[in-house]
């Protein structure tokens, strides 16, 4: 099987996302009242709204339809005033009722987009736009089809096709299968505690091209998902699951493909790596002269390759209808404004004003916003830096990008606002380093103190003899004589062996114990080399 980026010199992807969230936040389901808890014991909330039985009627919660238009007005979409419930008919044993409760054709918010940064590594997958280069129609600022290039990559325009309201399903468990599946299970077993949660899927328009930007795509939506506040987003207890369609079509081909889908996307690299997989496998099959059939498809992690799960259904399968239990909706416009008020500082607007108070580039803004956490210590730290705010936000930033978020991603219980650094010790750090009174390197020996002793920097660099000799007249006095005590490694230096001016360095930091200032001693070190 080719490698993606061959696969895309000749294929063009064609990919649309289907995205799926739990309104966790919520303390009640979506049409009765039980309790909604993740890993309570099987079958103990549930009721018979929930369960479907004879008689009962649903009631919807307004909370629920309250956060589905905070998504769709944190998405850019238009809110439908006027919507309402169908009934989505499949028989499985997840919904007892044999049905379940979506919105039709016009849900409740509308035609929305998101604008994708993709720049580093991401970007080369975009072939068509790495193939042009500078001064050519490609440059910085133009724009071709739903891409604007920039000077690092490129940002692109995805539409929102609707963010609907359903509940979701019970869960199954198969026991005795491989992995939990339900081939080779003995039996199966239902809960239904989860049946009738407060579902929203958001579905795009077919404008993504790259598994990056559906992998980004969704990790920006999870960002604002959090930052509204209508889901906990964890994906790995399932409240948000991903299903991507792909088809291919050949490069400069307008018409579309035959589409796969790959179900339930549980993370954001089995995202890209199983959509990965799938379009070089539809590249496989076409280029062999085979045929691509519409069904739905599973990503196996372990084996790194998509598997048949079923054909894939289409509309008229679900056999859908007006919920004739449940009177469509009219949402005033006195309603929406009350839901936009709620709206807080969404990430890309926090992203642009630490651009804008502090001069951060955007590569560095945009990731500090990509967790709550790093965002909010960030910030914090700013706070207690005073007039000194500016001049360290960029080492604060790299600090907080390189090292902590090291830490964060080795160890998922590690909590930044409630540990050691606090943001008045990573300003003392920060200050330490801009004011070369320590190395980075010793910075990363203090970072690394500062979590284990739980003590300031500036006690640390203090009780380990770790301040630089910043003092030029102590410096050059060293320089001077290391370059006096080397005679011939100056005349090979001389001669073109630019190289040794790290032999020279260690030298000179040798003499000083290490405690010389780096910066300072290169500098005149190429100063009096030179003379």
């Amino acid at each position: 099987m080719r490698k993606l980026e061959d696969v895309l010199q000749d294929w063009e992807a064609v990919i649309g996302l289907e995205i799926h969230a739990e309104l966790t936040t919520l303390t009640t389901k979506m049409f009765c009242g039980c309790k909604l808890e993740f890993g309570a014991a099987p079958n103990t909330h549930t009721c018979p709204v929930c369960l479907g039985l004879p008689g009962a009627l649903p009631v919807p919660n307004k909370a629920a339809i309250e956060s589905i238009v905070l998504a769709g007005l944190a998405t850019n979409c238009d809110i439908e005033k006027h919507s309402m419930f169908y009934r989505k008919n499949y028989m499985y044993p997840d919904m007892a009722k044999n049905f379940q409760t979506t919105q039709g054709p016009i849900a409740f918010c509308m035609r929305g987009h998101l604008d994708l940064q993709v720049d580093g590594p991401g970007a080369k997958e975009r072939i068509d736009l790495g193939n042009l280069k500078p001064g050519e129609s490609g440059a910085p600022g133009t724009t071709a089809a739903n891409v604007t290039r920039t000077e690092d990559g490129y940002v692109a325009h995805v539409g929102i096709t609707r963010i609907h309201m359903e509940e979701d399903a019970g869960k199954m468990v198969h026991i005795g299968g491989d992995e939990g599946r339900i081939a080779g299970a003995t039996h199966s077993l239902v809960d239904y505690n989860r049946a009738g949660t407060p579902l929203i899927e958001l579905v795009t328009e077919p404008d993504l091209r790259t598994p990056e930007e559906a992998r980004l795509f969704m990790q920006k939506l999870r960002q604002i998902y959090l930052a509204i506040g209508i889901s906990d987003c964890s994906m790995e207890e399932g409240s948000l699951r991903c299903d991507g369609n792909v088809s291919l079509r050949r490069r400069g081909s307008k018409e579309f493909g035959t589409k796969t889908e790959l179900k339930n996307m549980n993370s954001f690299k089995n995202l890209h790596d199983g959509l990965a997989y799938e379009i070089c496998r539809q590249a496989e099959v076409l280029e062999e002269g085979g045929t691509i059939y519409q069904e739905t498809r599973h990503w196996d992690p372990s084996a790194k390759r998509t598997i048949v799960m079923r054909v894939k259904e289409t509309a008229d399968d679900y056999r859908l209808f007006p919920e004739p239990d449940l009177a469509p909706y009219d949402l005033t416009d006195e309603f929406i404004e009350g839901v936009r008020a709620k709206l807080p500082e969404l990430p890309d607007q926090k992203a642009k004003r630490f651009e804008e108070t502090w001069g951060l580039i955007p590569y560095d803004a945009r990731h500090l916003v990509e967790h709550r956490a790093t965002a909010g210590f960030f910030e914090q730290a700013m706070g207690v830096a005073g007039k000194d705010a500016k001049k360290l936000a960029k080492p604060l930033a790299n600090l907080v990008l390189n090292d902590i978020s090291a830490r964060m991603n080795a160890d998922a219980s590690f909590d930044l606002l409630d540990c050691p650094l606090t943001p008045e010790r990573a300003i003392e750090l920060v200050r330490l380093l801009a004011d070369d009174a320590i190395s980075s390197k010793q910075g990363r020996e203090v970072l690394a103190a500062v979590f284990d002793e739980d003590k300031d920097p500036v006690a640390i660099v203090d009780e380990r003899g770790m301040k630089q000799v910043s003092d030029t007249g102590a410096i050059e006095a060293v320089v001077d004589a290391v370059i006096a005590a080397h005679p011939d490694e100056v005349a090979r230096y001389k001669e073109g062996n630019a190289k040794l001016i790290g032999f020279f360095v260690g030298q000179c930091m040798k003499e000083m114990r290490g405690q010389g200032n780096p910066k300072m001693i290169n500098q005149l070190l190429a100063k009096k080399l030179a003379e």
